[in-house]
């Protein structure tokens, strides 16, 4: 995706608060060997552009003054309660350096699965988008699984799906292989209680004040 953005000259909480009547986003591009830059850009194109998620998870060519720079969308600043987008932060990207991103996942055929379709089972989705790392070149805009497959109360893990070429999942923490999509039975058929172990008590009714 392509947007436009200008040079800002001025700085500060004034001159930002001025801008914004004009119907400008303040905002500013970092990184690489170039210095950050003050930007605007039009407030009703990012807006719009702030709606599609290919705008938060690929590659963005920024034009500025004539020239195309690739650049990440790395942070947003919105009003607590007005449509208003505040200030945006963009990170230059460079071609041959890996980068750290948060990808979508798109969920797709769980309703043609076994799980679903003949045992009536409870498919959630636990991850929704994934961090991976690879070449900005080989950046996806989404990660498409396919839940077709799945069977009675078996979650879909990690390890369990194919990333795109060049695309390995960041994973933090101890949880190395985490759930993706729960797959649960339905709540007719959950475990009843064994012999002599009694069933959980009923929460005593409150009394109100006469």
């Amino acid at each position: 995706m392509q947007f436009v953005a200008f040079e800002r000259a001025k700085q500060g909480t004034g001159a930002s608060r001025r801008l914004r009547i004009t119907g400008k986003t303040p905002g500013i591009v970092y990184g690489g060997a170039a210095e950050p830059q003050q930007i605007e850009l039009d407030h009703n194109a990012l807006w719009h552009a702030l709606k599609k998620e290919a705008f938060h998870s690929s590659v963005l060519d920024m034009e500025l003054n004539g020239q195309v720079t690739k650049v990440l969308l790395r942070d947003v600043q919105y009003h607590p309660f007005k449509q208003l987008v505040l200030h945006v932060d963009f990170q230059r990207v460079d071609a041959k350096t890996k980068l750290h991103m948060k990808v979508p996942l798109h969920y797709s055929g769980s309703e043609e699965s076994p799980a679903v379709k003949v045992d009536k089972c409870l498919v959630t989705a636990v991850v929704n988008e994934l961090d991976v790392s690879c070449m900005p070149s080989d950046l996806p805009e989404f990660i498409a699984v396919d839940l077709s497959n799945l069977q009675k109360g078996v979650s879909l893990h990690l390890k369990d799906i194919k990333l795109p070429k060049g695309v390995s999942a960041v994973v933090r923490g101890s949880q190395n292989n985490p759930v993706l999509v729960s797959v649960a039975v339905p709540a007719a058929e959950a475990p009843a209680p064994a012999e002599g172990e009694a069933a959980p008590a009923a929460a005593p009714a409150t009394k109100g004040k006469k």
